[in-house]
């Protein structure tokens, strides 16, 4: 039986909760307080690969060289409040590639880990105007 998980507003169970983050339209990924790859989801359109070999490693890892600094300090200032976000964007095979990281608290203010955020944004670049439902 598949259990029920309950959350602050709701509940949801295991199969929900996973077709639910798997078919968000961004790819994710949770690394924790101590930097290591706990989660990622399984978005079909997935712009950086990640073999599930990649679960417990370091995400430092995980990055090019060039990029290391940068990665470390921004999981520092997570760790100390210093910014609660990092945005990024990049061109990648004729997408804009829209990455955020964002850190997570506890009840307690400690801190848990980051959430990485990876979205094609090159249609949303183009629209103009609005569209309302129906």
């Amino acid at each position: 039986m598949d259990s029920t998980i309950n959350l602050d507003v709701g509940q949801l169970t295991k199969q929900q909760l996973n077709a639910l983050l798997n078919n968000l339209p961004v790819d994710i990924t949770f690394v924790d307080q101590k930097d290591q790859v706990q989660y990622f989801n399984k978005f079909k359109e997935r712009f950086f690969t990640r073999p599930k070999s990649v679960i417990g490693e370091k995400v430092q890892n995980c990055h090019p060289q060039k990029s290391l600094g940068a990665v470390e300090e921004i999981l520092e200032d997570f760790r100390q409040k210093k910014r609660d976000h990092a945005k990024f964007w990049i061109n990648l095979d004729q997408k804009l590639i829209y990455i955020c990281y964002f850190p997570l608290y506890g009840p307690d203010q400690a801190y848990l880990g980051c959430l990485e955020v990876t979205q094609d944004i090159t249609q949303i670049r183009t629209l103009e105007g609005e569209k309302r439902l129906l």
